[in-house]
């Protein structure tokens, strides 16, 4: 992208969205990515982080 390239009507476009569009519009962009990696749908997930807090005695 250039620095005369105008975004403007990419701005409109996303603020003309409501929230679940902006989010499934987005995931279309994360699997069409993956796909050209070479990589299957069934593949992706949301990273979960697994942690333990335990609260002190005393």
């Amino acid at each position: 992208m250039s620095d005369g390239d105008d975004r403007s009507f990419d701005i409109e476009l996303l603020q003309s969205l409501t929230h679940d569009q902006r989010m499934n519009a987005t995931w279309e962009l994360v699997e069409h990515a993956h796909a050209i990696r070479g990589g299957k749908p069934d593949e992706l997930r949301l990273q979960r982080s697994v942690t333990s807090i335990k609260r002190r005695r005393g």
